[in-house]
Formats: structure tokens, C-alpha cells, sequence
């Protein structure tokens, strides 16, 4: 995967927003429920944004070759979106975006730097630090949908970053032994000597009660953030509340799931089930409907 910063023609915004717009709704699953509860007058900016996330990832866990060179490589070229002449399609629209809702470029190199963090040690010593990865790798996406809405009042951004980082943890739980076997603990060490767990206890898949006092103190964690967060869903306007609320019951879900395997993430990855994501968006649904109601 290159960043295309070579001395190229820029391309036309109606093509970049194309661009941005086919990358969006290819092959990213989460993707098209969201898009569709946005105003559709919206829709085009919210490509444009969803593929700069979807890019930066997509070097920082994918790319072969130098990925650190690739994220200099792409920073460079968010520069030239707020600054210049961008020559990426996604730079080329994102310009367009930013310029029209009056975006910041820190919620964007917040990301890249989040992706910068994943070519190191994968390990966390405290869960100070975990939560700072969180800032950079989570929260920022909230912030720019925020923006997109209009919606920069501190205390929105506040509830959004609890959401955000609560949806980080819960797949973070989820998914231990998926994100071991890739070189990264996300449970903080900290915690890992706090309950007497080590990296050689996950290196053998040992599910024992010293792991499962673990999980479930970083599972409670978690759901406080969702809990906290959750006022985010009368700030916001029209569907979009479903949206968060959707989010917001799909991780706590999670958490859910994870507790009825008694903790053990190590022997099966916890899921929702279709079923359950159904019942998810009725009830989602229905509670707001009710909340609306005279």
C-alpha cells in the first residue's frame, strides 16, 4: 500500500469523494448501518472521513514494507490536505471536508500516531497509558463525526471520548488471544501483576481464576465508560441518537457475552449473535421512540 505522494495530477473532488465513497462501502461490515442513520446531506463528508480512518488503520496493521515510513509518508500528506496541494483522492476530499465543517487536524494525527504506537512493544504498562492509546486511536473518530454534525460544545466530546474508549475496551476483551497471537496485550501490565497473571500464563491459554479476576475488573471498567457515556445519546439530533445507542448496547453486549463465558476469552472469542443484534436495533429503537413520546 503506497500514500501516492508522488508529483501526480490532483484529482478531480468529485472523484476523490467517488473514491472515498467505493472504499467505504466495500468491505468495512459496521459501516453501512451508520452511514445510513447520517443525513444524507451528510453522507459524502462522512466517506471522506471514514476512509482517512479506515486508510491510516489499514497502513498501521496491513501494509508491507516500512509501515512507520508509510505513516510519515500519509501525515505528509494530511499536511498538504490543511495546508496545500494533497494528491490522494482521500486527502483531495478530506481538504474539501475539513474545509466546509471546520475540522481540526488533531483528531486526524492523533490517529496516525495511534497507528505509529502499534509498531512498538504492543504492551501497556498502566492503564494510564492504555487509555492514552485510546485517545489517540478511538476517541478521535467520534470527535470528527461531532464535527461533521456541528456539535463542538466540550461536554458532547467529553460523553463521545467515554464512548469511544468503551468500545475500544470491549474489543479489546473480546478478542485477547486474537490480539496476542499479533504481538499486542492490551491488558495493562499493571493489572496482568495485580491479579497474578503473566505473559507466560497468556502465551499458554491458561484460563484460571487469577485470569478471570482479571477480565472481570477490566469488563466493569469498560461498562462504566458506556454507562457514562451514554447521555451522548440526548445531544444528539434525529437518528443519529439510535446510532449511539446502537453502539452503545452492541458493547455493552459484548461485555455481556464475555461475563456469561465466565471471563474464559482465551478458549472462545465471545459474540453477538444475529438474533441478538436484532433485538438490539428493536429495542434500541423502540426505547427512543418511547422517549420522544409526550
Amino acid at each position: 500500500m503506497a500514500t501516492h505522494r508522488a508529483a501526480t495530477p490532483q484529482p478531480a473532488l468529485e472523484e476523490a469523494y467517488s473514491y472515498c465513497r467505493r472504499l467505504a462501502k466495500s468491505h468495512y461490515e459496521n459501516f453501512t448501518v451508520g452511514s445510513l442513520l447520517l443525513p444524507r446531506r451528510l453522507r459524502p463528508y462522512f466517506f471522506a472521513v471514514y476512509a482517512f480512518c479506515r486508510w491510516t488503520d489499514d497502513l498501521g496493521d496491513e501494509a508491507p514494507g516500512d509501515r512507520l515510513a508509510l505513516l510519515d509518508d500519509w501525515e505528509a500528506e494530511l499536511s498538504e490536505a490543511y495546508h496545500g496541494h494533497p494528491t490522494h483522492p482521500i486527502a483531495v476530499a478530506l481538504q474539501d471536508a475539513v474545509r466546509r465543517f471546520d475540522i481540526p487536524e488533531t483528531p486526524f494525527r492523533k490517529l496516525i500516531e495511534a497507528n505509529r504506537i502499534d509498531q512498538g512493544s504492543g504492551r501497556f504498562p498502566t492503564y494510564a497509558d492504555l487509555l492514552r492509546y485510546c485517545d489517540h486511536s478511538a476517541n478521535p473518530v467520534g470527535r470528527m463525526v461531532l464535527y461533521l454534525l456541528g456539535d463542538r460544545r466540550e461536554e458532547s466530546h467529553r460523553l463521545s471520548d467515554a464512548t469511544c474508549t468503551a468500545l475500544q475496551l470491549a474489543n479489546f476483551w473480546q478478542d485477547v488471544r486474537r490480539d496476542y497471537a499479533m504481538g499486542r496485550i492490551y491488558l495493562p501490565l499493571e493489572d496482568m501483576d495485580r491479579f497474578g497473571y503473566s505473559e507466560e500464563d497468556l502465551a499458554a491459554g491458561a484460563v484460571n481464576d487469577n485470569f478471570r479476576g482479571l477480565m472481570a475488573f477490566e469488563v466493569d471498567r469498560a461498562q462504566a465508560l458506556f454507562e457514562e457515556g451514554y447521555a451522548l445519546v440526548d445531544r444528539l439530533p434525529g437518528r443519529l441518537k439510535l446510532d449511539i445507542a446502537l453502539f452503545t448496547k452492541g458493547g455493552l453486549s459484548v461485555l455481556a457475552a464475555i461475563r456469561r463465558q465466565n471471563y474464559d476469552v482465551l478458549t472462545e472469542r465471545p459474540v453477538v449473535s444475529a438474533r441478538r443484534k436484532a433485538w438490539l436495533l428493536a429495542s434500541a429503537a423502540s426505547r427512543l421512540a418511547l422517549r420522544r413520546a409526550p
